[in-house]
């Protein structure tokens, strides 16, 4: 297993390179992934969110271009969502998440989460 490149944070240099901002935030999160020996399930916390991905840090490691479903309550929502995402990154147990294909409820409660965290800065 290869060890990929994190990439930058709103704490880390080189974050303007991102097309969204990142917010802290701390979430409980399970993920579940299929693999040719069946499916694994992990759970972790988030660090940071914006409008496009989340960034997580799990009990287990994830491959880049893997494609999971992530279980999380967001803030700005009373019911958990799940999130088709995709592997972006992985350092160590650090992942980074891209969102894929949110419904309009689901882009919605991101956002309106993002906005909440943005006036918390």
């Amino acid at each position: 297993m290869s060890k990929s490149k994190a990439s930058p944070s709103p704490l880390q240099p080189g974050a303007a390179k991102r097309r969204f901002p990142r917010y802290p935030l701390d979430l409980r999160i399970s993920v579940q992934v299929l693999r040719a020996e069946g499916p694994i399930s992990l759970w972790g916390r988030s660090n940071e969110v914006g409008a496009d991905g989340i960034g997580v840090t799990l009990t287990g490691q994830l491959d880049p271009g893997e494609v999971v479903t992530l279980e999380m309550t967001l803030p700005s929502t009373s019911l958990p969502m799940k999130i088709r995402a995709l592997v972006r990154y992985r350092d160590g147990l650090r992942h980074g998440f891209e969102f894929l294909a949110l419904a309009p409820k689901q882009r919605d409660a991101v956002n309106q989460t993002c906005e909440t965290l943005k006036g918390r800065e």
